[in-house]
């Protein structure tokens, strides 16, 4: 590194605190308490990065706004640096992570500075914090995939304690959050509705998405030229360039695509002619030297996205390990009637708020991953064969701190084989993440998954903290008797309890799905 970013460095260094025993997270119980920084779970941490101010306001709201705004401050910090460091000694996967880092380190400033607005609920703030901490650790996991050089405690990415400080944040903010709600003041009261749609879809949104024949587009992607543009990266960068923020709708005709797509916009939709009709294709993969992140064929980090009748694939095969076909990161998004088709980690539910209705999703290991609070409902999720000696895992949910409010529900679906599986043995999935949770509710388990149903990770790793869950569910593979008797699994008995994952309650989905004109379930 260059002299000048380990200047920079040291004199940052002065201001590193030592991390102490991870307690216990704050609960509803000691939301009516006066919140301090001994209840985070890195309070020296917290009382140093709070310490300049003279704040005697409410303890718990001026706790939030100080403790955020240090965050912000340490994270744009490491920006800085970043942006700045001397990169010509890295080798080529180095440069491959850094590059994720510093995006991901700016969407972390974006998220922190959201969080601050007086506009901003709780809720949101969870969420947003929640996808911060996901930044965070799929930063770290970059260099470590590729075996990189520049995995070194020294770079900024791991210096400056911000993994910790967003922990602390988290922990506060959820009390603040339960201190509201006892108040009466900050909690939101989900009205559930009849539609098959949650309530942050728009009535325009739903009514382009339950459309019968062709929608009304803003623009037509065509590869024989038939439309106005021939790929949809074009088309994307037209959506760009429109003005206000109203929904922009891209019509993708009947094709293959062989192309890699990011969405960065806002509220912006994409309308293929179905299933297998409409593809975009691409074959990165972790082997030839894509981080998991980047190896994505289509991936969307613009919020309000939303998309129908296309098929999102990635070609590499079992043998290229880690190989993304679609990565979401958009909150309040929607995939309707999408085929989402790989092998190892295919779907990538990277962050925040998603719902997935209609959908066919194909793999093989840990290929519904990622750290968004999601639910898959009324969706098909096939098993492939997988590498030689490798065991096929649905799922591989990376929430790692207790107070994120993110999971996987699967709610009213079907996991069955595609094709023979003779001498596979598949499971619902097993712990990324310290505090992994995934719940499988009245959905169709083939014969397929083991009779354990989980797999573990590493020997006892996260058998205590996670959440697995199993509700009603039916099929050859559905029985729970010979299920694991890990601390963290459970057999859910209570309609209440299963309730807490479903679009109404787990996604708040009530107040954005119907705008989409997406079909849902809102509760059980």
């Amino acid at each position: 590194m260059a002299s000048n970013y380990l200047i920079s460095l040291a004199i940052f260094n002065g201001f590193l605190f030592v991390f102490l025993i991870l307690i216990s997270s704050t609960t509803a119980a000691t939301a009516n308490q006066t919140l301090s920084c001994s209840q985070t779970p890195y309070p020296e941490l917290c009382s140093s990065m709070t310490a300049t101010s003279s704040n005697s306001g409410n303890a718990q709201t001026s706790l939030r706004e100080l403790s955020l705004r240090a965050t912000l401050a340490r994270a744009q910090l490491v920006h800085q640096l970043a942006s700045t460091a001397d990169l010509a000694g890295l080798d080529p996967p180095a440069l491959a992570a850094w590059a994720d880092c510093l995006e991901l380190c700016q969407d972390t400033v974006v998220k922190l500075n959201r969080s601050l607005l007086p506009e901003c609920s709780h809720e949101d703030s969870q969420t947003w914090l929640s996808a911060t901490m996901a930044n965070q650790h799929t930063c770290r996991n970059g260099f470590l995939e590729l075996n990189s050089s520049a995995h070194l405690p020294s770079s900024p990415f791991y210096s400056h304690n911000i993994t910790s400080a967003i922990s602390n944040l988290l922990a506060i903010n959820k009390a603040a959050a339960a201190a509201a709600d006892t108040r009466g003041g900050g909690g939101r009261s989900r009205k559930l509705l009849s539609s098959e749609f949650p309530a942050w879809v728009s009535a325009a949104d739903r009514r382009l998405l339950q459309s019968a024949g062709s929608v009304k587009a803003d623009v037509v992607v065509a590869k024989d030229g038939s439309g106005n543009y021939k790929t949809i990266a074009e088309a994307v960068a037209a959506a760009k360039q429109r003005s206000g923020s109203s929904r922009f709708v891209i019509h993708v005709k009947a094709g293959v695509y062989n192309e890699y797509v990011e969405i960065t916009v806002k509220n912006l939709m994409i309308v293929g002619d179905g299933m297998g009709s409409t593809i975009v294709t691409g074959n990165r993969n972790i082997v030839d030297g894509s981080t998991t992140f980047q190896s994505a064929t289509f991936a969307v980090v613009g919020d309000g996205f939303i998309a129908r009748d296309i098929t999102f694939e990635n070609t590499a095969g079992p043998q290229k390990q880690q190989a993304v076909a679609l990565r979401s990161g958009s909150d309040l998004s929607v995939f309707y009637r999408c085929e989402i088709k790989g092998y190892q980690d295919t779907l990538y539910v990277y962050s925040q708020r998603q719902f997935y209705r209609n959908c066919d999703v194909y793999g093989t290991v840990d290929f519904i991953f990622g750290d968004a609070a999601v639910v898959l409902q009324n969706c098909n999720i096939y098993c492939l064969k997988p590498s030689s000696g490798q065991k096929n895992t649905v799922t591989a949910q990376g929430r790692s701190d207790p107070n994120e409010n993110t999971g996987i529900s699967v709610h009213n679906s079907v996991v069955a084989a595609a094709g023979d599986l003779a001498g596979v043995k598949s499971y619902l999935g097993r712990p990324w993440k310290q505090y992994s949770r995934t719940v499988f509710m009245k959905t169709s388990i083939g014969s397929l998954i083991d009779p354990a149903g989980w797999l573990e990770w590493s020997g006892d790793f996260a058998l205590s903290t996670l959440y697995y869950g199993e509700y009603m569910n039916s099929g050859a593979g559905a029985a729970t008797s010979g299920r694991v008797k890990w601390p963290g699994y459970h057999i859910i008995t209570s309609a209440s309890e299963a309730e807490k994952f479903t679009v109404g309650s787990f996604l708040s989905g009530d107040s954005w799905i119907p705008s989409t004109g997406v079909p849902y379930t809102s509760g059980l």
